[in-house]
């Protein structure tokens, strides 16, 4: 009796054709599921309401146009962000994005005006900006009470007028230099081109340093120099750099005065023995 021939498998039905079969339809559901999940998810725009930029205009109205705003944008997927808030919280109600509460910033409190100083003479004056430092001597009027200057044969010495103020002491303090000699320029050269806000360093005989800022810089001409809004008391310790400016003549010498204001804004070290 022959042997009956075993017949061949349709190829739908054989092993290797079932597997790529599951195969295909393992990775078409996990695309598929991807696909859904990242449908339902929010979009940029509302995935963080921390990064919503909310307008406030300080009566609470802010936050309803940053949700008015972030509806509209919510639209534009044909769900709106209406709905995505009934979903997030399962009631279909309203749940309005509000930002996180902060603290109010304060403001900082005004530094208090530094304690006027005992009196003590000057020793030196210095100027940060310029990198200037230079000795002082004291300085009296002449017979007609007019302030006297330094000696011209030493253009690098500051005088501080002896009759009124010290460093850091109440009142209007007054110094001078001059702006140049024979030999070229002095002590107070540059002292025009300092600009509110700037540091003029008193140091004084018992160790201790006035500081003072620069309030501004003012040019007068001699003829009419105006002695009350210079040398007048403001109710603070002050100082005042006064040297020349404007027009130079052979005979007459220079026409103005460059004068420098500045007030006390602290004081450093100690006194010597305390």
């Amino acid at each position: 009796m022959a042997r009956r021939r075993r017949a061949r498998r349709p190829w739908y039905r054989t092993r290797a054709y079932r597997l790529t079969r599951t195969l295909v339809m393992s990775v078409c559901l996990v695309v598929g599921g991807v696909w859904w999940a990242g449908e339902d998810e929010p979009t940029d725009a509302t995935a963080n309401p921390a990064q919503v930029p909310v307008a406030a205009d300080g009566n609470g109205s802010g936050d309803a146009r940053g949700t008015k705003s972030h509806r509209a944008e919510g639209e534009g997927d044909g769900r709106g962000a209406k709905s995505h808030r009934a979903d997030a919280d399962g009631r279909g109600g309203a749940n309005p994005l509000r930002p996180a509460p902060t603290r109010p910033v304060r403001p900082a409190r005004p530094k208090p005006p530094p304690r006027p100083l005992p009196r003590s003479p000057a020793a030196s004056l210095a100027i940060p900006y310029f990198g200037l430092e230079a000795p002082v001597m004291g300085l009296g009027l002449d017979r007609q009470r007019r302030l006297t200057a330094p000696p011209v044969d030493d253009p690098k010495l500051v005088g501080w007028y002896e009759g009124g103020p010290t460093p850091g002491e109440p009142g209007t303090a007054v110094a001078v230099g001059h702006l140049d000699t024979r030999t070229g320029p002095a002590v107070f050269a540059a002292i025009g081109q300092l600009r509110p806000g700037r540091l003029v360093e008193a140091r004084r005989a018992d160790g201790r340093t006035a500081v003072y800022t620069v309030d501004a810089v003012k040019t007068y001409e001699k003829a009419h120099f105006p002695n009350k809004e210079v040398y007048g008391d403001r109710g603070r310790p002050e100082l005042r750099l006064i040297t020349c400016g404007g027009t130079y003549d052979r005979k007459k010498g220079y026409a103005s005065n460059v004068v420098v204001f500045a007030h006390l804004t602290e004081t450093r070290g100690r006194a010597r023995g305390t």
